[in-house]
């Protein structure tokens, strides 16, 4: 990740005033994988405040400008990835594709959808990475199609070694405008959290499962 420390911070403030990311480690939020989790992210909020959505597009231009000049195509992850993907191209001017989970089960069939060419050189926008699963499963679909894909932007990363691991394994470059670091010292500074909720993020954050499974266990034996 190669944000700066100035950057990130300021990413990370934009996020937590309009509540696109929100910490509660004292009544965490369920993800859609069953674990419980003191932080809940949803950047897809960021679409809605003209002025972060521009810098957003700003700084993802600026990295794609200096880290792939000769990018020839924007890619959206669905769907968080769409949106602003289709700002950074225009900004940009180059095409726009978008990948789904998967591949439509009528029609054509399709899980790249628009003009991608074999061959072509795409840079992939995503909002959020978390374990990297789900990013790289459109960053396969791509090169299935032919693409070269040189790298992988996003918004925010949770920072997950698994994460860390799983795009290395893929050969796959990622580059993150802030991450969880960043916004808990964000966050402690500006009085949203104490230091010591800010530990036990930074707890959750070395091995989510077993916090998950550590609150649900304390949580059935206080009911007892």
């Amino acid at each position: 990740m190669d944000a700066t420390n100035e950057h990130a911070l300021k990413i990370a403030e934009f996020l937590l005033s309009i509540k696109a990311v929100e910490l509660n480690p004292q009544h965490p939020f369920t993800w859609a994988s069953g674990l419980k989790s003191p932080i809940y992210c949803d950047n897809r909020k960021t679409l809605s405040y003209p002025d972060i959505r521009s810098s957003l597009r700003e700084h993802f231009s600026g990295q794609i400008r200096a880290k792939y000049p000769d990018a020839e195509v924007i890619a959206g992850v669905a769907t968080g990835g769409i949106a602003l993907g289709a700002l950074v191209a225009q900004e940009l001017n180059l095409p726009f594709v978008y990948v789904r989970s998967e591949a439509k089960k009528h029609g054509l069939n399709n899980q790249v959808e628009g003009h991608l060419l074999p061959g072509q050189q795409v840079v992939v926008i995503e909002d959020l990475i978390s374990t990297g699963k789900s990013s790289l499963n459109a960053v396969n679909a791509l090169r299935q199609s032919g693409a070269e894909v040189k790298g992988m932007l996003a918004i925010f990363t949770y920072g997950f070694e698994k994460a860390a691991e799983n795009f290395r394994l893929a050969k796959c470059e990622i580059s993150t405008l802030t991450h969880l670091d960043a916004l808990l010292n964000q966050a402690a500074k500006s009085g949203y959290i104490r230091e010591a909720q800010k530990e036990i993020l930074l707890n959750w954050k070395s091995s989510p499962e077993a916090w998950s499974e550590q609150f649900q266990s304390n949580s059935i034996q206080e009911n007892q």
